[in-house]
Parts: C-alpha cells; sequence; structure tokens
C-alpha cells in the first residue's frame, strides 16, 4: 500500500514535536540553572540588607518614627538634603548646558583644549575633589588668602562652609553629567530643525525655547536624576564644608555612631525613600514631555570670524580651562609640600620628595593602597561574572522572573550608599544561618560586598547595551551547528559584551578604588582604604601626605583607564 506525501507531514511534526517541547523545557531548565543563584544572590545582597534596615526600624513599632518626626536635627537633615540636592542640580544645569552648547554649536580658537579639559573633574574621586577645593578655597586656601592680602583684609573673604558651599563643590564635580548628556544630545540634533524654524522668523531664544531645549529635555532630564541622585546621598562635600549643617548622609553616621540604631534606620529609611521618589518624580516629568525628530541629525557649528569676538572666546576659554584645571594642580602641588610647615603662607613654603618616599617605603601607610586595590579587584570580578550573567539573561532569555531580575539590578541606583552600608552593617553583625546571615562586619569582605552592590547597576547596563546590538539568532545558529552552550558563550556571547564589559569594569573599577561613603560606615583600620587615611591625614593636619595619597589616586585612576583601552585594541 502507498503511503501518500500529505500523509508523511503530519506524521514527521507530529514526531518532532516532542523533540521540540523536550529542547524547550531543557532551555528553560538551563535557563534557571543560571537565573536562580544569580536571583538568589541579588536578593541576598541587595534586597535582605535594606529589608532588615526597613524592619529596624520599626522594631519599637512606630516609636523610632515619632523620634525622627519629633526630631529638629533630623527635621533639619532631611530638608537641607532636598535643598542641596534641588540647589546642585540647578547649579550644574547653569556650568554643563551652556558649556555644551558653547562647545557643541561654535568654532573659536581654544574649543579644543576646552572640550579634552571640560571632563577632567569626573577623574577625581569625591573625596579627592573636595580636598583640592579646601586646599584652594578653603579659609586658608590658596585663592582665600592671596585674595585676603591683595585687598589688605584682617579676615578670610569668605568661609567655604555651609549650603553655599557644599552647592558650590557639587556644581563643580557633578556638571560634567550634564554636559555629557546635553553634548550627546547636540550630536543627534538635527540642525536643519532650527534653519527652518529661522527661516518662519523665529528669533534665537525662541528657537532654542520652542525647538532646541525641548528636544534635549531626554537628555537634560536624565542629566537631572542622576545630579540629584548624587548629591542626595553625597557625604564627602557636606562632611568636610558641612561645619554645623546636618544633611541626612552625616546624620545616618552620627546615629549610628551614638549608638542609635533604630533612628539611624528610620534616617536610612527616609533618605532611602527621598531617593525613590526623586527618582518617579523625574521619570515622571521625563513621561510627560515627549518630543521625537524625524531627520538624521547632524552637527552644524557656527565659526565665530570676528577678530574680536575670537579674542574674546579664546580668553574665556583659557579662563574656564585654568579653573578646571587648577584643583589638579593644587593637589599635585601640596604633595610635595613639607607636613607641617605650611601655615598661614599662601603657598607652601617648603617642598620635598619625602611624602611620596614615606608612601612607598612605611608599610603602615602602604597598607591603604595594596587594601584599596585589592578590594576594588574583587568587588569588579564580582560585578563582572554577576552583571554578565544577568545582562544575558535580559537580552535574550524570557522567563518569569525576568522583570524581578531587572528591579533588582536598578535598585542600589536609587539607593544611596549610606543607606546600603548601614543596611549591610545591621544584616552581616553575626554568624545565624537560620536567618542567612554571615559575620562580615570587622573583616576584609565587607567593603568588597559594599562596592559589588554599588557598582552592580553601572556594569550591568554597560553590558547589557553592548549584548542589545547582538542579532539573538547568532547564539541558535551557533548551538545549531553543534556548539555546546559553553562554546557559544566563549565564541559568540562574550565577544559581542567585550565592549560593555570592558568599559563596566572600567567604571566599577575606578568607583571602587576611590569610594568613601560606604566605607566610612564600614571600614575597619586593618582594611581602611585609601580615601579614610586621606582623611586622617587631614585630620593630622598632615596636607603633604593627604595630597600625595590623592596624586596617587588620580593615578591609579588613570592607569586602569589606560589600561582598559589597551586590552580593548589588543582583543579587538
Amino acid at each position: 500500500m502507498g503511503v501518500s506525501e500529505e500523509s508523511l507531514v503530519p506524521a514527521a511534526a507530529r514526531a518532532s514535536a516532542p523533540r521540540q517541547s523536550s529542547r524547550s523545557r531543557d532551555a528553560q531548565r538551563h535557563t534557571w540553572l543560571i537565573a536562580f543563584p544569580v536571583i538568589a544572590l541579588l536578593l541576598w545582597a541587595v534586597v535582605y540588607p535594606n529589608a532588615a534596615v526597613v524592619a529596624g526600624s520599626f522594631e519599637n513599632g512606630l516609636g523610632h518614627w515619632r523620634e525622627f518626626a519629633a526630631s529638629p536635627a533630623d527635621r533639619e537633615a532631611l530638608r537641607t538634603s532636598l535643598v542641596i540636592s534641588v540647589a546642585s542640580v540647578f547649579a550644574a544645569l547653569a556650568i554643563g548646558v551652556p558649556l555644551a552648547f558653547l562647545l557643541g554649536r561654535f568654532e573659536f580658537p581654544g574649543r579644543r583644549v576646552l572640550r579634552a579639559v571640560a571632563t577632567l573633574p569626573a577623574a577625581l574621586p569625591p573625596l579627592v575633589g573636595v580636598i583640592a577645593f579646601l586646599f584652594l578655597y578653603g579659609e586658608s586656601g590658596v585663592v582665600t588668602r592671596a585674595l585676603q592680602r591683595t585687598l589688605g583684609m584682617e579676615e578670610a573673604p569668605w568661609r567655604l562652609k555651609g549650603v553655599g558651599a557644599i552647592v558650590f563643590v557639587h556644581a563643580y564635580t557633578m556638571y560634567v553629567y550634564v554636559f555629557l548628556f546635553v553634548s550627546a544630545g547636540l550630536e543627534r540634533f538635527d540642525a536643519t530643525l532650527d534653519e527652518a524654524a529661522s527661516g518662519l522668523g523665529a528669533g534665537m531664544w525662541q528657537r532654542l525655547r520652542r525647538v532646541t531645549l525641548p528636544l534635549l529635555m531626554p537628555a537634560v532630564a536624565g542629566s537631572m536624576l542622576l545630579v540629584f541622585m548624587n548629591a542626595l546621598g553625597s557625604f564627602s562635600a557636606p562632611y568636610v564644608f558641612g561645619g554645623g549643617l546636618r544633611v541626612l548622609s552625616t546624620q545616618i553616621l552620627a546615629s549610628k555612631t551614638n549608638g542609635a540604631l533604630g533612628l539611624a534606620y528610620v534616617e536610612t529609611t527616609v533618605l532611602a525613600l527621598s531617593a525613590v521618589a526623586g527618582l518617579i518624580l523625574f521619570r515622571w516629568l521625563d513621561r510627560k514631555r515627549k518630543f521625537a525628530s524625524t531627520g538624521k541629525g547632524g552637527r552644524t557649528r557656527r565659526v565665530i570670524r570676528s577678530r574680536r569676538a575670537q579674542l574674546a572666546m579664546s580668553v574665556l576659554a583659557a579662563m574656564v580651562v585654568i579653573i578646571l584645571v587648577l584643583p589638579h594642580l593644587m593637589v599635585v602641588l601640596v604633595s610635595f609640600a613639607r607636613d607641617g610647615a605650611w601655615t598661614t603662607q599662601v603657598l607652601p613654603p617648603e617642598y620635598t620628595l619625602e611624602n611620596y618616599r614615606r608612601l612607598f617605603s612605611e608599610r603602615e601607610l602602604w597598607k591603604p593602597i595594596i587594601n584599596s586595590v585589592s578590594m576594588a579587584v574583587v568587588a569588579t570580578a564580582a560585578n563582572v561574572v554577576v552583571c554578565f550573567l544577568a545582562a544575558y539573561l535580559i537580552v535574550f532569555r524570557k522567563f518569569t522572573g525576568r522583570r524581578l531580575l531587572e528591579l533588582l539590578l536598578a535598585l542600589p541606583w536609587a539607593i544611596p550608599a549610606t543607606a546600603i552600608a548601614l543596611g549591610l552593617a545591621a544584616t552581616f553583625n553575626r554568624n545565624d544561618p537560620a536567618t542567612l546571615r554571615i559575620l562580615l562586619v570587622g573583616t576584609f569582605w565587607i567593603l568588597p560586598l559594599a562596592y559589588f552592590i554599588r557598582d552592580t547597576p553601572l556594569v550591568a547596563s554597560a553590558v547589557e547595551s553592548s549584548l542589545r546590538q547582538m542579532d539573538p539568532s547568532l547564539e541558535d545558529a551557533a548551538r545549531g551547528l553543534g556548539g555546546s552552550w559553553f562554546l557559544t558563550m566563549r565564541r559568540v556571547i562574550i565577544p559581542a559584551a567585550r565592549p560593555g564589559l570592558v568599559a563596566g569594569a572600567l567604571l566599577a573599577a575606578v568607583t571602587a578604588v576611590g569610594e568613601f561613603v560606604a566605607s566610612v560606615v564600614l571600614y575597619t583600620h586593618a582594611n581602611r582604604p585609601i580615601s579614610l587615611e586621606i582623611l586622617a591625614q587631614l585630620r593630622a593636619l598632615a596636607f603633604g601626605t593627604a595630597a600625595s595619597y590623592s596624586v596617587l589616586l588620580i593615578v591609579l585612576v588613570l592607569l586602569m583607564t589606560l589600561a582598559a583601552r589597551s586590552f580593548e585594541e589588543r582583543l579587538a
């Protein structure tokens, strides 16, 4: 009896259906073999400590919350934190937006040099930037004393303390976010829209208000959010320049130091809620104004031809370059000053190489350097492994826990470092396997864990952006050709993720090696990092040693950047 061709097709389909179902189940099982440990680790390291803080704030019912509400100091800290954060946003916008327009829209002598140094403040670790401002503009700073002597004043013309001082430091260190975001937006801006509006009779300010700024709003809103979050969780500037001023980040440390842990938990919860509220607000404002350009973009810079205007722009560019470079140069200069010799003089009177010699020869001074580098390496290695697997799951796998994984990766970005540190201190302060607690406080490992948590969003977003540029069918093709999962991962997925892995690892390492906020809450003398040693040397009035540590920190950041670029070029 003959068998028709039509009858064979359904039979083949029925025969292949169980195999396809089996492959689908195998794929789901394989996905969960990767996803389960990643999600479990993030729940344990990110959610559990913060949940412990929230639970600790209610350990006395609403008693600690009533204590917070009744405390004038805590109300002042909350109010001041929000004022500083909002003021820092406007200050960063006031510097970053005009600078981005100046360098993105106009061609003039000195533009390339100014553009090259415009991002220099980002190379200064937060505490080093604060120290540079202390040496320059503090009550005994170089600029302050020079102005005082020039004008013949008996007292310093200003005191670098309070809200104004903190916002001043934030404006210098955080305008870079605005500048980079707006510059990127201008790169994609379609200049023909501006020309069309001009042809319709719109003036310069009308075009700026009705065309340019609306199209740049996503970039502006993103940079505003970044500045707000960083300013809200800022610790270095309020700690050094706050004087008697209270902000939530420093108030948490004060409450913890005084043994008022319940109140510290409430303050931490309020700080985290403020950050989340800011995140939601900025996202809402961004969604309220959506504009899109249908052009392909393009850059058109106006060449300034007037000799007088060129001279004015060149002088302005030179002044801005000096202002931007001065903090770096000041730290380098003071690093050669002899400890204890700089008192009432404008500049240090004696210079020596002794600070660097002691730094590299005395074991007690060398230990913080080893600590910072080793802890940054451990934390970055963990970030690379965990964030790569997480990004791979988010981009290429569909499973029920995908949304949860995305939330867990983004959560540390919305929680200030002080809150993360106190959560770790409250959770991992004893061995209790029944409650998944391990004694990490007082050990080497508590700080790498804090660095790992803080840098997870950076690395994950960098890797995810690289993987999204890869065609998902390439993985299926590799598996279809007989490649195992490990071979496919090594030959296809990892090469595609490599740019994001290198960039994310660099950001994580640079952030970790100069981290101060979480370190000041969790460190011990044995694992103290460079940032805490810098603060200790400042307290001992050893300005030269503190500055030499700061220079070393800057050099470490530059070396990491060069190593990452060299590694990427060799792989490419």
